[in-house]
């Protein structure tokens, strides 16, 4: 396992460095003049020319790539156009927030998705079954914005249980948010654990545990439960990547201080220095979960051995 891991790792490298490029690329390839932005829209063609200078503009497109890609190296991802703030440092002040809406959103997506796909598949095409894969479908087919906004205005705005956006309010101000979403994560976690359960159920050793007398409590959850979890884990280990990086619709909907809302932002403003950040942030964060992932296969899979 050690092995396979530190494997993994190496074979990172290259690939961090091609995303590297790309982002670097990519940027550079959006429309504006980042040195008018620094310089400001009233400047002269001399202030543009030595803020080009400054912000090596001028050099060859490979010499930037590289300087950028030295000062990545180092941590120092820049300053930003519109505040003048190391952009490492707003990164810092918004990934809090982020992290934990995240987590939150994928804990209880875990816990009522395998919850609710254990149900179905053990009361298979009963009425526990239709409902559960109803609210999955309901889960699936909601929007998040649109959910959050029926959120807002039923428990924030009527009810008046929870605050209608920011983080003011302590831990009250995750719920809505973590719930718009965490829905549809939970709706394909339900259908993927029915789906497998059902297929696990199936096999010849769950015929011979029953055979044995063991008690069907026994059977699911200390044979087929764990057996069918590894495709579970590959959606989870996918959807959790893309909750970090696409909480910009939720984050905008509550006006939450997270790193989505700061994308948001920094688009708005034509902020080029964390808008790539970011994006180079949100791409390498899903390549680690997936490498987490795999990690994760063979302790639910024991036939599962990386070489």
């Amino acid at each position: 396992m050690l092995q396979f891991t530190i494997k993994r790792l190496l074979t990172l490298i290259p690939l961090l460095l091609v995303i590297s490029f790309f982002v670097f690329m990519f940027i550079h390839f959006i429309p504006g003049d980042p040195a008018r932005l620094m310089a400001g829209q009233d400047a002269s063609l001399e202030e543009i020319e030595r803020a080009r200078d400054v912000l090596g503009l001028n050099d060859p497109i490979i010499t930037q790539y590289f300087t950028y890609l030295t000062s990545l190296l180092q941590l120092d991802l820049g300053e930003s156009y519109r505040s003048g703030v190391p952009v490492i440092d707003l990164i810092s002040d918004r990934i809090g927030p982020t992290l934990i809406l995240t987590f939150l959103s994928i804990l209880w997506a875990l816990v009522i998705g395998i919850l609710l796909g254990i149900i179905s598949a053990v009361f298979r095409d009963r009425l526990p079954d239709r409902l559960g894969m109803l609210t999955a479908v309901s889960g699936i087919s909601l929007p998040n914005f649109w959910l959050g906004l029926v959120c807002i205005q039923l428990f924030a705005v009527q009810l008046g249980w929870f605050p209608t956006g920011g983080i003011n309010d302590g831990w009250k101000s995750y719920i809505l948010p973590s719930f718009a979403l965490g829905a549809g994560i939970m709706a394909m976690i339900a259908r993927f654990t029915r789906s497998s359960l059902v297929h696990t159920l199936k096999q010849d050793y769950i015929r011979t545990g029953r055979s044995k007398g063991l008690s069907s409590q026994s059977i699911i959850y200390g044979h087929a439960l764990k057996n069918s979890l590894i495709p579970v884990i590959t959606v989870a280990g996918l959807q959790f990547g893309f909750l970090l990086g696409g909480s910009v619709v939720v984050e905008t909907v509550f006006s939450f201080p997270g790193l989505g809302q700061l994308l948001i932002d920094s688009i708005s403003y034509r902020d080029y220095p964390v808008v790539q950040s970011l994006i180079l942030f949100f791409s390498v964060q899903f390549i680690l979960v997936n490498l987490l992932v795999d990690i994760l296969y063979s302790f639910f899979n024991p036939k599962i051995r990386y070489e």
